[in-house]
């Protein structure tokens, strides 16, 4: 661990032993850091949540500056509650920081796509896909495709960045509509991402938990595929009727690979990079490394295969020369691709990509993690879940409780990674209070945490897909029915106890054993916060540059 690491958790741990010592009611030190309240944690949540809906839905601006307007209202909330600037300061660093690994991937995203597009790489996956795939079967088997992808890999975002790019572009040839074909992508992107041991995400909840990845994988089974049915037959039920019902215009599609094939040089070699990259994550290289590989490979296959392809240019819109050079590569992948054909679609598919194309994206991940990382370093939502706890009597209250805790953490401190391993430090002592299985709470974890990740618009995940996929929001979260049915489908599975599990009696003893060998009184020296602090960097130094943000 680095100095500078070491100093921002010394400083955050100096900050929860303060506040663990001070009576949060004490308003007589405003000099020293206390607890906040809970009205004071509510206004900065709806603070937020009020802006934000005046800024998108009465206004239609991008959420920037209204994420930026609730940054400021969580900063005064907290120097309210005796935080100097510089705390604040570093609290804000330190959650942009928790989502750098985000804004790489992002980076780096941005710059495959536009080497992917100049290669003929994306081309030739729109021209095999529209020539073997039908409309009628075309939403069931994005699913199915999209499900063996992610769970040989255990990547939600790799199979969005290699088949889910596609698979927009096919739904487009083939007249499908694009927000249902998104929520089938993501169904299968995150089912596989939820169930396979190789993801990041499924080790990371039982570990929070307390209990194996095997056991946990095992506990899942039943809500989710429950859960992935539902999915399953909504897509295949809607892809079929939208399929026979005369809508769907198939003459398009042969336009457009008629376009493609004029264009570029088509070939299955060309299938190399999205390849490269499933199968550097399946054999659990780390996500960056994986993914500059994907396009490096497309990088040196674009000018063997596109020695004639006529390169725009985008002021002008006029060809400026034939044939791919190493000039165009760099700009292409900094500035993405662009298309001027005769065929309006064609051109609308093609022009894409590029690092400055992702810099929206970018500058919303840092907003939403300034304000995560105030919300996070303050005990804002700490201090709700406590109140929540107070009312909380049973198993399925606490389970609802643990994924309506997942869900806002998605929302305002909107990285994945973080939404899973807050609520699991917080609520472990109450299912260990209450004998319930850690598995139950890992299942929770998973079912919420990773899963309605992708509704949330300025979440890293929802950010990503926005981009990746090249679709607005409003465009795909109603879609997104397996995201929608998980956490459902887990909370009401636990009133016939499927998903809400009691420790037996001698489970119970080994807990209790664990955990007073364990803790030896430090929970007591050590606040919440800093032993999440301490457990947030150990695991990113662990797996430095293996952490799938999603996935």
């Amino acid at each position: 661990m680095d100095d500078n690491k070491k100093n921002t958790n010394q400083e955050l741990q100096g900050n929860a032993d303060t506040i663990k010592k001070i009576d949060s009611n004490d308003l007589d030190l405003p000099e020293v850091v206390r607890a906040p309240h809970l009205y004071e944690a509510i206004i900065s949540f709806l603070g937020i949540v009020v802006v934000m809906s005046i800024g998108i839905i009465v206004y239609g601006v991008d959420p920037h500056i209204p994420m930026f307007i609730g940054v400021i209202i969580a900063a005064l909330i907290s120097i309210k509650i005796g935080y100097k600037w510089q705390d604040i300061e570093g609290m804000m660093i330190h959650g942009i920081s928790m989502a750098m690994q985000a804004i790489l991937i992002l980076c780096i995203v941005g710059m495959m796509i536009g080497v992917w597009i100049l290669s003929g790489t994306i081309p030739t996956m729109i021209y095999y896909g529209l020539k073997l795939l039908s409309p009628s079967i075309f939403l069931i088997a994005a699913v199915l495709i999209c499900s063996i992808t992610s769970l040989a890999t255990g990547s939600s975002w790799g199979t969005m960045g290699t088949m889910g790019l596609a698979l927009m572009g096919i739904a487009t040839g083939m007249g499908m509509p694009l927000g249902p074909t998104a929520g089938a992508i993501l169904a299968g992107a995150y089912f596989g991402d939820k169930m396979s041991p190789l993801s990041d995400t499924t080790n990371l909840a039982p570990a929070m938990a307390g209990t194996d990845v095997f056991t946990h994988v095992k506990y899942m089974i039943k809500a989710t595929i429950i859960a992935y049915a539902i999915a399953l037959i909504f897509f295949g039920v809607y892809g079929y009727m939208h399929a026979t019902s005369g809508e769907v215009d198939t003459s398009q599609a042969t336009v457009i690979m008629d376009g493609i094939k004029d264009a570029f040089n088509i070939s299955p070699v060309l299938l190399l990079p999205p390849l490269v990259v499933i199968l550097a994550i399946a054999l659990k290289m780390p996500a960056i490394p994986g993914i500059t590989l994907g396009v490096v490979a497309g990088a040196i296959l674009a000018p063997i295969f596109q020695g004639d392809l006529a390169i725009i240019d985008p002021e002008t819109m006029k060809i400026d020369h034939y044939g791919v050079n190493f000039g165009d590569i760099l700009v292409m992948a900094r500035n993405g691709f662009t298309m001027n054909s005769d065929i309006e679609a064609v051109n609308s598919l093609l022009t894409n990509g590029g690092l400055m194309n992702m810099a929206s994206s970018i500058l919303m991940t840092v907003m939403a993690m300034m304000f995560g990382g105030i919300m996070e370093g303050t005990h804002q939502l700490e201090t709700i879940v406590n109140r929540l706890l107070k009312h909380i009597k049973s198993g399925p209250a606490l389970v609802g409780a643990t994924e309506l805790t997942c869900i806002v953490s998605n929302a305002v401190m909107p990285e994945q990674y973080i939404s899973i391993l807050v609520p699991g430090r917080m609520f472990a002592p109450a299912y260990r209070q209450m004998g319930i299985h850690p598995k139950s709470l890992s299942n929770a974890l998973e079912s919420a945490g990773t899963v309605t990740s992708a509704l949330i618009p300025w979440n890293t995940c929802g950010v990503y897909i926005e981009n990746t996929l090249n679709i607005e929001p409003l465009m795909w979260i109603p879609w997104a029915v397996f995201n929608y049915t998980m956490p459902i489908v887990s909370f009401l599975l636990t009133f016939p106890k499927i998903t809400c599990t009691k420790m037996t009696e001698e489970e119970q003893k080994k807990e209790a054993q664990g955990e007073a060998a364990g803790t030896d009184g430090k929970t007591d020296d050590k606040g919440v916060l800093s032993e999440i602090m301490d457990d947030m960097s150990e695991s990113i130094d662990a797996q430095e540059g293996n952490l799938e943000t999603t996935g």
